[in-house]
């Protein structure tokens, strides 16, 4: 086997055919065949594992996997896997990482790994005097939780910290909620902060007099934030008859929409999480929670906003950076049991999840980019409907050649309908009668 460099700029990727796109993985070193077979459907999830991942398991079901291009994240270059259904995300990233190389590429970086563990504290009849109670005995509290995961000690890991909040007006009245701040290390952290708080609670509850109820993670990670920032040449922007400093602008007048109007700021950050959770499925980790922490962190001013945020630099350049709570983990859960996380993480080159965060989040911050600047040009729908035209092709019966055939005339007509392109193929039938 040849060893070519191991490099995200793989010129002309998209235009070879599947076996081809493989051979370049392997010739580069990227994935060993057995690691690329993890992705294939014939050999990728065995049912009998996922029998053991979920409930009343039936099957598996597929989504495309593909590879995002042209990354380079604090000098690495890094090609990144992401699993999603909708068309030109992949292309989109890839192409404003692109650009983002001309500017230095991504510089990126995590606050740490600290996860919020809650506990409800009701039934109390002094607040104050429950709270001050709590932070006289934190280093007792602490101290009680350091031998519960003797791994994690060993690793730096562990409780780290409690803090009380009041929330003194509520549904059911005034109550204490207790953070219990933990560093999970490589891990995502749910189990482990939720076993914490479970084994805590009898303590607190010694020590307030109160009930403890719930006792559950905060997927508002605040305290494990990632950043992304890139720097795009203003004449890397330019293209057919847009002027670089009018892309520039363009951008930015859109990305300021977003952050004033929440009907806005909604879409546009959904079109963040369409990069962010293509490579957390990839990875295994659970989009759902980082979801939900993004969009809480959005709105932590008072009103949802936009997670980006875009400029101008001194020089003139196009400046965009992007932070949010992004809580991922590369051991525990899927990591272990299913092969094709495995071969993603092994794509990437990942060694921690703070490393895994960075590209998350650079990546976020490149699909923020190309939706931002097909929007300030010729609009969403142009590239989108291309790459779309060829599912519509694949619905209506097109196979093979026929395929990029058929797509290619319904973009020319402008009519990327399936029933026309019914019509097309059955024209296209009779002429072979």
């Amino acid at each position: 086997m040849s060893h070519k460099k191991q490099t995200s700029r793989l010129k002309g990727f998209y235009q070879l055919d599947l076996e081809e796109r493989h051979q370049e993985l392997l010739e580069r070193g990227y994935l060993t065949p057995e690691e690329l077979g993890a992705f294939l459907p014939e050999s990728g999830l065995p049912l009998e594992t996922a029998d053991h991942m979920i409930e009343n398991v039936v099957g598996v079901f597929s989504l495309p996997l593909g590879i995002a291009l042209n990354f380079q994240i604090n000098g690495v270059d890094r090609l990144v896997p992401m699993v999603l259904e909708e068309p030109s995300v992949v292309a989109g990233a890839s192409f404003m990482a692109r650009l983002a190389r001309e500017g230095g590429g991504f510089s990126a970086s995590c606050t740490g790994s600290i996860m919020i563990g809650q506990l409800q504290i009701l039934d109390l009849k002094d607040l104050s005097l429950a709270r001050d109670q709590i932070l006289a005995h934190k280093e007792d509290l602490l101290g009680g939780l350091e031998d519960l995961d003797p791994i994690l000690r060993d690793l730096g890991g562990g409780p780290k910290d409690l803090e009380v909040r009041e929330i003194p007006h509520s549904a059911i009245g005034p109550f204490l909620v207790l953070h219990l701040l933990m560093d999970v290390r490589d891990a995502m952290g749910a189990n482990v902060v939720n076993t914490a708080c479970e084994f805590l609670a009898p303590a607190v509850e010694e020590l307030t007099g109160g009930r403890v109820h719930l006792r559950i993670l905060s997927n508002l990670a605040d305290r494990r934030l990632a950043s992304a920032r890139c720097t795009i040449p203003t004449q890397s922007l330019a293209f057919e008859e847009y002027s670089g400093e009018g892309v520039r602008d363009g951008i930015i007048e859109a990305w300021a929409f977003a952050d004033a109007d929440p009907y806005r700021a909604a879409t546009h950050n959904k079109g963040i999480m369409n990069g962010i959770d293509a490579v957390l499925l990839a990875t295994g980790n659970d989009w759902r929670a980082v979801e939900a922490g993004a969009h809480a962190y959005a709105a932590r001013y008072g009103f949802y906003r936009s997670l980006s945020t875009w400029a101008v630099d001194r020089e003139g350049n196009l400046q965009g950076e992007l932070e949010l709570p992004l809580a991922v983990g590369t051991v525990g859960g899927a990591t272990r049991v299913h092969p094709g996380v495995n071969a993603a993480l092994k794509l990437m080159g990942v060694e921690s999840a703070s490393q895994l965060a960075e590209i998350v989040a650079s990546v976020g911050l490149a699909q923020n980019l190309a939706a931002l600047r097909a929007l300030a040009t010729d609009g969403i729908q142009r590239g989108h409907m291309r790459l779309h035209a060829r599912q519509v092709a694949v619905t209506a019966g097109a196979a093979g050649d026929l395929v990029n055939k058929l797509a290619a005339l319904l973009i020319e007509e402008n009519e990327i309908r399936v029933d026309r392109a019914r019509e097309i193929l059955g024209t296209w039938q009779e002429g072979k009668e």
